[in-house]
Order: C-alpha cells, then sequence, then structure tokens
C-alpha cells in the first residue's frame, strides 16, 4: 500500500513533523509514503490519523537539520528526510554523516536553505506606501530560490517591529501588521511606487564604489545576477563599471593630497597632550611611574596595565621574556603565569632565589586575540618591540646586571637586534646593543607548547642547563674562564659594567 500526504505551504514543517511521527509509529517505510501527493486519489490511502504503538527517538541535530531542509525547494526533500528519520530509528548507519551519501545530500540542502535566507535578509528593499494610521508602512517584492520566506521573516520582525510591512514572494506573502507576523498566499510582483529614499541610497551606493578595486567575480559571488532586476541599486552598476578606469586614472593624476591648513597644529596639540615621561629618571621607581603611562604604540589600548620588572636593584642578573601573560597583565606582576612559574621551578632547582634577580620582559604589554572569554597570546611585532626597547635600555642602565639572559626570539632581538632561530644560538653568549653580555635560551613557553614528551624534556633540560652557565658566568669562573672550557658559547670579553640606552 502507498500512503500521499499533502502539506500546505505555511507551517510546513509542523505538518511535516506531525505526518512523519504518526507513519514511524505505525513503522510505514520510506518507499510506502508519496510525499508530493494529495492522499485518498487513485491507489494513495490516507495516513492513520491515530499514532501507533511505536515511539521514535531521534537527536536534536536531526531536529535541527529538518527544520532547516524542510525549506529547501526540491521535492524529494520530504522523502529525504523522513529516510533519514527511518534510519535514525532502525540504526542503519550514519545517515547524518556528510561521509554518508543521504547525509552529505541533506547537509548540502541545508546550507544552500541557509545561503538563501542570508541573501534574502540582504537584498530585499522596502518601498514606502501609503499609511492612515500613526505606523509607517512599506513593501517589498523579493524572489528566493527556495522556500525561505517562512524562516527569514523572523529577521524582518525584529529588525522593523515600529512599522508595518509586507514582504511577497511568488509563494507566499509575509505580512506584518501592529506586531503580527501572518503569512498569505503569494502571486505575481505588486506595483509598488516610487520611494525617494532609493535615491539617497543610490547616491551612497555610487560614492562607496571604489573603481580601483574592481573585481566582478567575487562582487557577483555575493550578489548574484538573478537578484540584479529587484535592487534599484544594480542599474548603477554597468554605469560605474564604464566609468571606471578614468575614475583610477584621475585619482592617479590627482596624487597625494597636501595636508590641510592647521593639520600640523592639531597633531602638536595632541602629542602635547599625551603623558610624557619625566626628561631625567634617575630610580627604577620613576622609571616604572613614567612607564605606565607610555602610549608609544598600540598595545596599551587593550591591556589592562603596563607590567614593569620587579627584584633586587643591584641584581647581577637580569632576566628578560618576551612580554606579559593573560596572568601578568592581571596580577602586574612578570612571570606569574604558567611560563613564569616553570622559570621560577627550574631557578629554585639551580639554587637561585628569584628575589636576587631582576625579571622583566622585552614589551611591558600584553598583546593578546579575544576568543569568547580567553585572551589567546599573539606575538609581538618588531615595531612593538622598538617601541618597548627603550624601557628595556633604561633597565639595563638603572640595574648594571653583569649578564642578561634572553628568553626566546622576541627577548634576544630586543636586546641583540639579532632575528636569527634560538635553535642556532642557544647557549651562546652575544654581545648585546648595550655592549653587555646577553646569554640566548628557549623561552619556558616554548617547553610548555612542545607536543612530543621527548622535545619537551630535552628543551627543559637545555634551559636548566643556560641557567648554570649563567650563574657560572656570575659567580663562579667569570666569562673569560668559561669560554676557555667547552661549553659551546661564544666568546665574549667583558669590559667593566653594561651600558644601557635611551631612545
Amino acid at each position: 500500500m502507498t500512503y500521499g500526504v499533502s502539506l500546505p505551504d505555511k507551517g510546513t514543517f509542523d505538518a511535516w513533523r506531525n505526518a512523519a511521527r504518526r507513519a514511524i509509529s505505525h513503522r510505514i517505510a520510506p518507499d510506502q509514503i508519496d510525499w508530493n501527493s494529495a492522499g485518498g486519489l487513485f491507489d494513495r490511502a490516507f495516513l492513520p490519523e491515530t499514532p501507533g504503538e511505536h515511539a521514535a527517538r531521534v537527536p536534536q541535530a536531526f531536529m535541527t537539520l529538518a527544520q532547516s531542509v524542510i525549506w529547501h525547494s526540491a521535492p524529494e526533500r520530504l522523502a529525504l528526510l523522513y529516510r533519514a528519520l527511518w534510519r535514525l530509528d532502525r540504526r542503519e548507519g550514519e545517515p547524518l554523516s556528510p561521509a554518508d551519501p543521504l547525509g552529505r545530500k541533506l547537509s548540502l540542502m541545508q546550507k544552500s536553505v541557509a545561503r538563501d535566507i542570508h541573501k534574502m535578509h540582504a537584498f530585499v528593499r522596502f518601498r514606502e506606501i501609503s499609511a492612515e494610521g500613526p505606523r509607517r508602512r512599506v513593501a517589498a517584492w523579493f524572489e528566493p530560490t527556495h522556500n525561505t520566506l517562512e524562516p527569514g521573516s523572523a529577521f524582518f520582525a525584529r529588525r522593523f517591529g515600529d512599522m508595518d510591512w509586507m514582504i511577497a514572494t511568488p509563494r507566499l506573502t509575509a505580512l506584518f501588521v501592529d506586531g503580527a507576523l501572518t503569512f498569505d498566499q503569494g502571486g505575481t510582483k505588486p506595483d509598488l511606487p516610487e520611494d525617494a529614499a532609493e535615491k539617497l541610497w543610490a547616491a551612497y551606493f555610487v560614492n562607496i564604489f571604489n573603481p580601483a578595486r574592481i573585481k566582478l567575480d567575487a562582487m557577483q559571488s555575493e550578489m548574484p545576477k538573478k537578484y540584479w532586476h529587484n535592487l534599484p541599486e544594480t542599474r548603477l552598476i554597468p554605469e560605474m563599471l564604464a566609468a571606471a578606469e578614468a575614475r583610477v586614472q584621475k585619482m592617479r593624476e590627482a596624487g597625494i593630497s597636501a595636508p590641510r591648513t592647521g593639520a600640523a597644529a592639531v597633531s602638536e596639540r595632541y602629542r602635547a597632550s599625551m603623558p610624557q615621561p619625566p626628561e631625567q629618571i634617575d630610580t627604577l621607581e620613576e622609571a616604572s611611574k613614567a612607564a605606565a603611562q607610555c602610549r608609544r604604540c598600540d598595545l596599551c589600548e587593550s591591556a589592562t596595565q603596563t607590567v614593569w620588572g620587579e627584584g633586587a636593584a643591584d641584581a647581577q642578573l637580569m632576566i628578560v621574556g618576551e612580554q606579559p601573560g593573560d596572568r601578568e597583565d592581571i596580577e602586574g606582576r612578570p612571570f606569574t603565569g604558567p611560563a613564569g612559574q616553570l622559570l621560577r621551578a627550574l631557578l629554585s632547582d639551580a639554587g637561585i632565589d628569584a628575589r636576587t634577580l631582576w625579571l622583566t620582559n622585552a614589551v611591558k604589554h600584553f598583546k593578546f586575540s579575544p576568543r569568547g572569554k580567553r585572551r589567546l597570546h599573539r606575538n609581538p611585532d618588531r615595531g612593538e618591540i622598538a617601541h618597548c626597547r627603550g624601557w628595556l635600555g633604561l633597565e639595563l642602565t638603572l640595574v648594571k646586571p653583569k649578564l642578561t639572559v634572553a628568553l626566546g626570539a622576541s627577548a634576544a632581538f630586543a636586546l641583540t637586534g639579532d632575528n636569527r632561530p634560538i635553535a642556532e644560538r642557544r647557549g651562546e653568549i652575544e654581545t648585546g646593543l648595550h655592549g653587555g653580555p646577553v646569554l640566548v635560551t628557549w623561552h619556558p613557553s616554548y617547553i610548555l607548547r612542545a607536543g612530543d614528551p621527548a622535545a619537551a624534556t630535552i628543551a627543559r633540560d637545555d634551559l636548566a642547563r643556560d641557567l648554570a652557565k649563567a650563574i657560572a658566568v656570575i659567580y663562579e669562573r667569570g666569562v673569560e674562564q668559561l669560554n676557555q672550557r667547552s661549553y659551546g658559547v661564544t666568546k665574549y670579553a667583558p669590559s667593566g659594567r653594561t651600558r644601557g640606552w635611551r631612545e
């Protein structure tokens, strides 16, 4: 026996769900249902009015898929959905998986419906019509690819809830009157009056058109030609394209315009209004207060605060990292996050009291990308490192360390100006831009990010060995004696205390 089902144009999903639920409850196979035929004609029978004994259970993913695919224009969509329901109920494979032919077909239908709704939201153009009451009245004609007026109208009800509107399509017409959304039969394109707002929109469209950046393929992928005949602005496109080359030539001939009169004075006043560090900084406390007002780059706009160095003001060893992390940005202290905790643990293992060192970073503000509630670390670029190099040089001048340890590539570049990979330099002592010795090694975060446990162990041992070398240089043998042994470091003959630099 074959059952025939006829679904209404309005409320199609609810009607299909009720019919499918009754069919599956009586275990009616997909091949026994004709979803595109009225029941009771010839050899077609009606579906049972009452549900059967079997109760099918489906995952929420199927309901989400069905609520989208049901609006597709393909007649077979109803049969495909019921076949997926049948297979889910009988646990025959994975009908929702893109790897399954049925699942892939349904997934493509779902994406096509979503794109059609997006296009409707973008390309519906209302025209104002006469209104008798206090609410404005507008109307539009649209020709969607699929039956998407019903699911897509909720957007317009939220967006234009303060006016009455109508969207007519060949299949259905959406009516929003006094805050209530209803649907009626569709038809042919109504005769809508000209709207003065269209002239304003056309003028805006012409003025934002950039003739130097014409990409027809990209434009038509976002605004397919099938929508053009209902968009008032598209009638201007041929003329704008024809004149594009001439407009580009005029732009070339015009060249760069001169600054407006008074622009220099405005810039000077703006710079003068920015907080400036004192001309003479003699202590680390003064330097910290000055850095707290730093506006040399844009990182200060999103970071919580400037994170200045901490430790002993007369430390013989300075350790420089890349930049503060999320934890450091909140607490205002360097090396308190996971990488900092690892560093402090290695220092403790080496018998080094972190309070006797000066701990700081090459960049003083946290650079990140927001991801929901998380702030993901981003490496500072060369410009940001250069802007902060003055503060690092000030720390070197005031602390006067005998040796500086650079943790990672950013710190090594800030201290030496050399951007070679750390793997080529680790364990070497180089001459810094300030004239003093710089020991280059891994950043603790490199160890934490290592996916291979064996590689992480090797890097951890390397960092521990380099910290031990730093202590040997300062307290035991000195740089010259160390270089006479086979520690694999570059020879460096110190000439007294290190020199700082200013920018």
